[in-house]
């Protein structure tokens, strides 16, 4: 899963995520690509860390501040609907209220893969046409195929 959303052979996040361990110690100036003020915590970043990101897309998920580096980069592509449906799923996979499952199901499905969706990722019409089925009697793995499909963009 190291290539989730962006596969390796991408050089733009690579390129973006490398030039960190151009730097010394510690990457001082992220302020231009998070939201909030930089803290004591994001001056103590050090460059493997941040290099790591460009390795391991896991590493980089569960990181806060390569998250909100992910996510930046993705608002420039005018892509970032793919991480938001990442993210949601990977929630999604975590319900354990068989009430719960349905609604969520539905309200991911509305707001990522129906036609005209409002953060309509791209998938192609068997894929949209399957999940559309599978959130009718919705499971854990409704939303796989899919994920399947952002995962190659």
């Amino acid at each position: 899963m190291a290539a989730l959303l962006i596969p390796r052979r991408n050089r733009g996040m690579r390129t973006r995520l490398g030039c960190l361990s151009h730097k010394s110690d510690s990457y001082n100036d992220f302020t231009a690509i998070l939201p909030d003020k930089p803290n004591r915590a994001l001056k103590r970043l050090s460059t493997e860390e941040a290099t790591r990101w460009a390795d391991s897309f896991d590493v980089l998920l569960s990181h806060k501040y390569g998250l909100a580096a992910f996510r930046a980069f993705l608002k420039t592509e005018f892509s970032e609907e793919n991480l938001e449906f990442w993210l949601a799923c990977e929630d999604f996979k975590k319900t354990r209220s068989a009430a719960k499952l349905a609604s969520k199901a539905q309200r991911i499905f509305e707001e990522f893969i129906d036609v005209q969706a409002p953060r309509e990722v791209n998938i192609d019409f068997q894929t949209r046409e399957l999940t559309r089925r599978n959130v009718q009697e919705p499971s854990l793995s409704c939303f796989d195929q899919a994920q399947g499909k952002v995962h190659s963009l």
